[in-house]
């Protein structure tokens, strides 16, 4: 009986494990979410029609619709697919084999900045949040009131979105060495446990819960209004339809035109209010680019692509800028546990000192990697920028096998400038919204860049004289700083300059190790692209409402932010009532007809003129304007 009473225990308790295990596994099953339908499953002939057209379903948008759908019809369109399922994107342990997946679906597209530096862009619903480190830090209460937010709805807003996706990280011990580091060498006072962003050391919040299962920010749609939010994955978004019938005071955004997941040619429209819109929340890639494929940008880059001028604004893709990350590696005895971002020191000097460790050699994983600082996801800081390229990552790849065992040993501290004054730009490259644009940052251009992120390395140097993480190293007593400067191997550590006194080598240091960790910002700034209610200018119904719109990127990590963004203003959204102008009650009045026309583009003041009589393809199945215009596309 004993016997027994002991195995039925021992089946209960590893039942109990089982459960605490599978907690993250079946998060998608508790989720109240939308439909997540495919983009072929939309139909034109059914006429639908919305208040809100969202084009982008990331950070940002999902938020944003969330709270919109609660009072309004809402479409939501995504280019990529779902995060739910998906190992590579749900669990922490296999953070790096999301960014290294180059394959055409993948929820990561890399593209490489003029600069050198190999970067990535979401595709995949759930935006950055979906494949970042999960670090989640609020803006600081300047940078909300320099915004001109309302801070009553912006501290509203947080804890919405925190309730929700946000967890406290169980701080791993090469995060403790950090925290204790930071404060021996000066940035203090220590802050605790604190989403506020504050000078000095504290323990930041993490969308990673206890078992190591990512939250996203699609995990928010759950909030919304099913019966009001339509979502479509697989939808990319070519352009945005306007109303610039002449006489009409400016152009009017009414519609967007995407493709599906084959390739076919989709269109969706705006309701007859005066307040419906379409609102871009595509990212700071995305955004702009859209943006300029739609007809709205300098009148020089757009006539290069044959593309006819719906409004010139010489500010779409300017202010593009990008916060470099240097750092250094600390080689240890055994691997460390696996951690991503969760201490963070915020200096007085403009510099923010993380750390990353450890790796992940889960079945699924890539072998011998360096986690956060992994070159199959682009972190080769042992070649200078201008040399990299994705051969030189697979190069990497095909010689690591080879290296010792120590070299995958360790982790880094992380050096990562606040609000870089270098700024760039973003240019198409072609007409194709799957495209990669050119994307420049200027890393480093603005010396007062150069001389942070010189100031930061000295912090780390000062950190690691501390000798917080000689219970990690070898001979349990640390390495001598010349040994750690003067390291040099063929994996994708650092090549450490020889004296952190010598300003000069530092400087070099930094311009030839920088790298990203994916907070790049700005091409369609407030007050330049945007008014002050994020509004295009020049325009009628149509938004920006992302990180594109940022001059700098908030707090030390901007997840927390662009969220909040997104639900703030839906939250904050109340379209006037009432009909739109005789013009748009024509049109659609004989959309809603089923009018066919043949195809056509009419030019007049240099802007495209897209009625949507001419859009044949939308009347009932047979027609032979329909399938003469679907054989076209």
């Amino acid at each position: 009986m004993a016997l027994i009473s002991r195995g039925f225990f021992f089946k209960i308790l590893a039942f109990l494990c089982f459960i605490r295990s599978s907690q993250g596994r079946n998060h998608f099953n508790t989720l109240d979410l939308p439909s997540l339908m495919k983009a072929s499953s939309f139909s034109t002939i059914k006429h639908e029609t919305y208040d809100y057209i969202i084009v982008g379903g990331g950070t940002a948008g999902c938020p944003l619709a969330a709270t919109l759908s609660q009072k309004y019809r809402v479409l939501l369109l995504e280019r990529g697919g779902s995060p739910y399922g998906n190992r590579n994107i749900s669990y922490l342990e296999n953070f790096h084999i999301c960014l290294a997946d180059d394959s055409p679906n993948s929820p990561s597209q890399a593209f490489i900045s003029t600069d050198g530096v190999i970067n990535a862009r979401a595709r995949v619903l759930g935006g950055g949040t979906s494949v970042n480190a999960g670090f989640y830090s609020r803006a600081d209460s300047s940078f909300v009131q320099d915004a001109g937010w309302d801070a009553e709805l912006v501290n509203q807003s947080y804890p919405w979105i925190e309730e929700r996706v946000v967890h406290w990280p169980n701080i791993s011990p090469w995060q403790a060495a950090l925290r204790d580091g930071l404060l021996e060498a000066g940035v203090s006072p220590y802050n605790g446990y604190t989403y506020d962003h504050l000078f000095g050391t504290k323990v930041g919040g993490t969308i990673f819960d206890e078992t190591g299962y990512r939250h996203t920010a699609a995990d928010l749609l759950a909030a919304g209004n099913p019966n009001n939010l339509r979502v479509l994955l697989h939808a990319s978004v070519n352009r945005i339809i306007f109303n610039t019938e002449q006489g009409k005071r400016k152009p009017r955004a009414i519609g967007v035109e995407f493709k599906d997941e084959n390739g076919g040619n989709k269109h969706a429209f705006l309701t007859r209010n005066k307040g419906s819109e379409i609102i871009v929340s595509a990212g700071a890639i995305g955004s702009p680019q859209l943006l300029l494929l739609s007809g709205i940008g300098p009148r020089k880059e757009l006539k290069k692509h044959n593309i006819s001028v719906v409004l010139r604004n010489e500010h779409v893709g300017k202010g593009m800028s990008d916060n470099p990350l240097n750092s250094i590696f600390i080689p240890t005895k055994n691997a460390p546990k696996q951690s991503l971002i969760e201490t963070v020191g915020i200096t007085e000097g403009g510099v923010f000192i993380e750390a990353s460790s450890g790796f992940s050699q889960s079945p699924d994983s890539i072998h011998c990697h360096h986690g956060i600082m992994s070159a199959e996801i682009g972190q080769l800081s042992t070649i200078p920028p201008k040399q990299r390229n994705l051969a030189s990552v697979q190069n990497y790849v095909h010689n690591k096998y080879s290296l010792p065992k120590e070299v995958f040993s360790g982790g880094f501290i992380l050096s990562k400038i606040d609000g870089p004054l270098s700024t760039g730009n973003l240019v198409l490259v072609d007409t194709d919204i799957n495209s990669n644009p050119t994307v420049t940052f200027n890393y480093f251009k603005h010396p007062k860049d150069l001389s942070r992120c010189v100031y930061g390395i000295k912090t780390v140097d000062r950190i690691l004289k501390t000798n917080h993480f000689s219970n990690f190293t070898l001979n349990g007593g640390g390495y001598p700083t010349e040994i750690l400067l003067n390291m040099s191997v063929t994996a994708n550590i650092n090549l450490i300059p020889k004296h952190t006194n010598d300003s000069t080598s530092l400087e070099q240091f930094c311009r030839d190790t920088v790298v990203t960790i994916w907070h790049y910002h700005g091409g369609c700034h407030v007050g330049k692209v945007v008014d002050q209610q994020y509004r295009v200018i020049g325009v009628s119904g149509l938004r920006v409402i992302d990180g594109s719109t940022l001059f700098r990127s908030p707090g030390t990590n901007p997840q927390a932010t662009v969220m909040m963004m997104g639900s703030c203003h839906g939250a904050a959204a109340d379209p006037q009532g009432g009909t739109i102008d005789q013009c748009d009650e024509m049109w659609l009045g004989h959309y809603h007809e089923h009018l066919v026309c043949a195809p056509e583009l009419r030019q007049t003041d240099d802007r495209r003129i897209a009625p949507l009589a001419t859009l044949a393809w939308i009347v009932e199945a047979g027609s032979d304007a329909r399938n003469h215009t679907e054989g076209e596309h």
